[in-house]
């Protein structure tokens, strides 16, 4: 019985460790794949734009906000200056959140949501937790 049960853990394992082998190695860039957008909630929304500025003067810590803007450059791992025309803030973006299929530069205007990480020492950010490219 003791040998069945190892033997049944051991299959489960290497079935995980094949699933795992089989997804992709990981993100390689806004532009990587040329997919459908994901689907989700496209209406109206509650959340007030504000700006740069405003935000780093009167944000409040975990306070959700929208700003808009262009992505000026990238600072190294999750981390990107942004821009409006208030002023620039960094602003942290994990990969995933990237819109698939698209190429964002430093001439595109974009739109994040995220949570605001007020710091009472040091640089405060916005945590994005969605990109959308501005058309109009």
């Amino acid at each position: 019985m003791k040998k069945l049960i190892q033997l049944s853990c051991i299959t489960a394992l290497l079935a995980g460790s094949a699933f795992a082998i089989a997804q992709p190695a990981g993100y390689s860039g806004p532009s990587s794949k040329a997919a459908s957008a994901p689907a989700g909630y496209a209406g109206p929304s509650s959340v007030a734009l504000i700006s740069a500025k405003e935000l780093l003067a009167k944000g409040k810590d975990d306070q959700y906000v929208k700003v808009k803007g262009k992505l000026l450059s990238h600072k190294g791992g999750e981390h990107y200056e942004f821009a409006d025309a208030s002023g620039k803030m960094t602003v942290e973006i994990d990969a995933k959140r990237f819109p698939e299929g698209v190429t964002i530069d430093h001439t595109t205007l974009v739109e994040l949501s995220g949570k605001f990480d007020k710091e009472t020492f040091g640089e405060s950010t916005l945590d994005v937790k969605q990109v959308k490219v501005v058309t109009n």
